[in-house]
């Protein structure tokens, strides 16, 4: 059903914008009175309508009948002019000249500071992502596209899917906020990704570090702040149309935007499309345990999947008051590798390599729905913040029903639902002291309700509610030293439930009989954790270089799946035990920028030490369930250190060259597996990306050839079971340009990528299908048109 409302909604906005007439039409031009040059940008203001002109001056204006309309024509740096025009017949031409305005002004001085500046002054290290950027770099999934940041990178779950690491921590360790509430799915799963729609989003900023002071818990690491996006400018309406295909796996998507407003309201809408089939490999064959998977034509068999993302936002903007609130739903159905399941599919009677485009067992259907308000109320010396939020993820894993050890064959494939309900509240206070201080003061809640189903148990349900209280104080001691200092105090409490099996184990008792059990999994617990969070930042200018140090300590709460859980994790091939002793993980973390930037280049450094009390960890035992391994979570002291080194520089007016490092060393100093390093662990890596800008070939505008140049070192430090990965070098490819298709209209921005050049064979030691020794995607073409209007 709501594939076809999809497809209706986008063929009927499709072939409005490019068919559509009303029966009389307005065709005008605005040129310079004095050199009559055309004016781009130029506003034409009637009763009913709008209009802007384009780069060539033009611009055109729809109407209903006939009649005497009057337009209001103004420009920046232009005498504005009102012109009344008679419509009779079906076209009628206006031209339009302004004459420069020769307003004498008296000195003004402004008082503010660049978006730029203000990221200087504040003592966090940040990264701040632009539109252009995701745009030019865009990836199946958002956090593909930002792994290209230096510091970040992600586990990836197949060709669509994946989840954020930043300095070689995931999971829960990392915040992933979405117009200022917290993105809760199901993040502490391995192979779970993340559900939200990466079209249309304008601005991100990348918190390295702690960041438990300004967003509580599962920020230990760092965020991803999806900011919202910039308002729509006063009676306006645009929007764009972008297509997009892939020739690895066969992938076809649309997404459709528009955005509107008048003088106070506006409101944004966006739908998105995608549907891919299994992606290909550079190898026919795949060797794990000493069991021979072929593969058919490359495909990683029952990898396809479909994604369908809808959402609706209406606000209001004024002088004292802004609020927006967003309804969005994302909705997705992945497959999953077919011999990754337990290795069950070798006794399969599923035709896997039937299709490519099919989704058969194992798979998983996931929908994320989520409503948020974010209001800003400005009174003298004020600005008062409000996000509300409220989101249901629920998930559905689907395998073929078999019996394992004494549970029965199962009635269906539905084997683990996880159903989550959270609602967010988060009020801030900013406020001035005076001229040297920014001072904020705020509070965050949230609750969740946590439901479970299928025959298979893995984490029982829990409710869990947080809350903190925090403040900070930017202070200004001189206009180019800045300090940042803040305190937060955090509670939390988690009620997990009991959980007994669906079906009868079989008990031997000391006097030889045999009885039958309902074995409990779970218990009724109610947990409380309770910690205080600081930082102590200083940033300070130095013509052109910018020194930032930041300390502070953070903490996480233990999640239910490493207090409570009892099962077995198939997806993982093992058994997963919980330990409901768990303290919160503490973090103790010293961080570092040096930026120096001039005219034609820049070069900056980001070294940090971190140091966990208490990180926790999925330990392997010596022990075993059913032939499968038995892991327990535990804690360790770790000590990690790092950082990540970026050079830019522009050799000539058209070329510029980007290079970047990263590197993590992670070492566990006490428990069970000291003097070993962190799962997943990143090995070093660089990027070189050369960009070149030609000149205007053709009806190619602004052309550009980017090259980017992967190289990255062998990880031979892990924790079994994990395998070492030998080192690797991918080069990827784009060709960007505008083409002006439409008259009027904003140019056609087109983006031609080429990934894995080569078709290199090789191993990501961060993916989820490294544990069995799948290699990562081979060549891909993938072509992106936005057509904006």
């Amino acid at each position: 059903m709501f594939k076809n409302m999809l497809s209706i909604w986008l063929y009927f906005s499709l072939c409005s914008s490019a068919f559509a007439q009303d029966s009389y039409q307005i065709k005008g031009s605005v040129l310079n009175d004095n050199n009559l040059q055309p004016l781009e940008g130029v506003n034409v203001v009637g009763e009913h309508s709008f209009s802007i002109s384009s780069k060539s001056g033009e611009f055109t204006i729809d109407l209903k009948e006939e009649g005497v309309y009057t337009f209001k024509i103004s420009h920046v740096g232009f005498e504005a002019k009102t012109v009344t025009v008679t419509v009779k017949s079906k076209i009628v031409t206006m031209p339009v000249f302004l004459r420069e305005s020769s307003t004498s002004l008296d000195e003004i001085k402004v008082f503010g500071k660049s978006k730029k500046r203000v990221l200087k002054e504040n003592p966090i290290v940040s990264h701040v992502v632009s539109k252009e950027f995701l745009d030019n770099n865009r990836e199946n999934s958002l956090m593909q596209t930002l792994s290209k940041i230096p510091g970040v990178s992600t586990i990836s779950i197949g060709s669509g899917q994946s989840k954020p690491t930043i300095r070689g921590l995931g999971f829960n360790r990392v915040a992933v906020v979405q117009n200022g509430i917290k993105h809760e799915a199901q993040q502490w799963g391995n192979d779970h990704g993340l559900e939200i729609d990466q079209q249309g989003i304008d601005n991100i900023q990348i918190i390295k570090g702690p960041a438990s002071l300004l967003y509580g818990s599962d920020a230990i690491a760092g965020v991803i702040d999806i900011q919202p996006n910039k308002i729509p400018l006063p009676n306006s309406f645009s929007g764009e149309v972008n297509i997009l295909g892939e020739s690895n796996n066969d992938l076809l998507g649309i997404s459709a935007g528009i955005q509107s407003r008048k003088e106070n309201w506006f409101y944004r809408s966006r739908l998105t499309y995608r549907d891919y089939g299994d992606y290909k490999v550079p190898t026919d064959k795949i060797n794990y345990e000493n069991y021979i998977f072929d593969l058919h034509d490359n495909n990683l068999r029952n990898t396809a999947g479909n994604e369908a993302d809808a959402s609706v936002s209406i606000g209001y903007v004024s002088d004292k008051i802004t609020s927006e609130t967003t309804f969005s739903n994302v909705n997705a159905k992945n497959g999953f590798f077919a011999n990754a399941h337990g290795l069950e599919v070798r006794t399969s009677t599923i035709d896997y390599d039937r299709s490519n485009r099919d989704i058969d067992l194992p798979f998983h259907k996931v929908n994320h729905f989520k409503i948020t308000n974010n209001t800003t109320i400005n009174t003298n010396n004020h600005k008062i913040h409000f996000d509300l939020g409220y989101q249901n993820n629920r998930r559905e894993e689907h395998s073929e029903p078999v019996p394992h050890g004494y549970m029965p064959k199962p009635s269906d494939t539905k084997e683990r639902v996880f159903n989550k309900s959270t609602y967010s509240l988060n009020i801030k206070d900013a406020f001035k002291s005076n001229d040297q201080h920014d001072m904020v003061l705020g509070v965050n809640a949230e609750y969740q309700d946590n439901n479970i189903g299928g025959w298979g148990f893995l984490i029982p349900e829990y409710n869990r509610f947080t809350a903190g209280v925090f403040g900070y104080d930017h202070f200004q001691i001189k206009p180019n030293l800045h300090i940042l200092a803040g305190v937060r105090y955090d509670l939390g409490l988690i009620d997990t439930k009991s959980y007994n099996d669906w079906f009868p184990s079989t008990i031997n008792n000391e006097d030889g009989s045999t009885s039958y059990k309902y074995l409990q999994r779970a218990q009724d617990k109610v947990l409380d954790f309770g910690s205080l969070s600081a930082s102590l930042g200083v940033s300070y200018i130095n013509n052109n270089t910018t020194y930032k140090v930041n300390v502070g300590r953070s903490f996480r709460m233990p999640l239910a799946n490493e207090l409570a859980s009892d099962g077995v994790n198939y997806h993982m091939y093992r058994y997963e035990r919980g330990n409901l002793d768990l303290d919160p993980e503490i973090s103790y973390q010293l961080d570092v920028d040096i930026d120096h930037t001039r005219k034609s280049f820049s070069v900056g450094v980001s070294p940090f030490v971190n140091i966990f009390q208490n990180y926790i960890y999925l330990n392997p035992t010596s022990n075993y369930y059913e032939t499968l391994q038995i892991y327990e979570y535990t804690q360790a002291k770790v000590f990690r250190v790092g950082g990540e080194f970026r050079a830019n520089t522009t050799i000539s007016k058209n070329l510029q060259l980007d290079a970047s490092i990263e590197y993590v060393y992670s070492r566990q100093t006490s428990g069970p597996k000291e003097g070993f390093t962190l799962p997943f662990s990143p090995p070093l890596s660089g990027l070189l990306s050369a960009n070149y800008q030609f000149k205007n070939v053709s009806f190619f505008k602004k052309p550009q050839l980017v090259a980017d140049f992967r190289m990255t070192a062998s990880q031979g430090e892990i924790v079994p079971p994990e395998e070492k990965t030998a080192g690797y070098q991918v080069l990827n490819m784009s060709f960007l340009a505008e083409v002006n298709l439409f008259k009027n209209n904003d140019p056609v921005h087109m983006r031609l990528k080429l990934n894995n050049v080569f078709d290199t064979k090789y191993y990501n030691h961060t993916s989820f299908y490294r544990l069995i020794d799948v290699p990562e995607a081979g060549r891909n073409l993938s072509l992106s048109v936005t057509v904006p209007f």
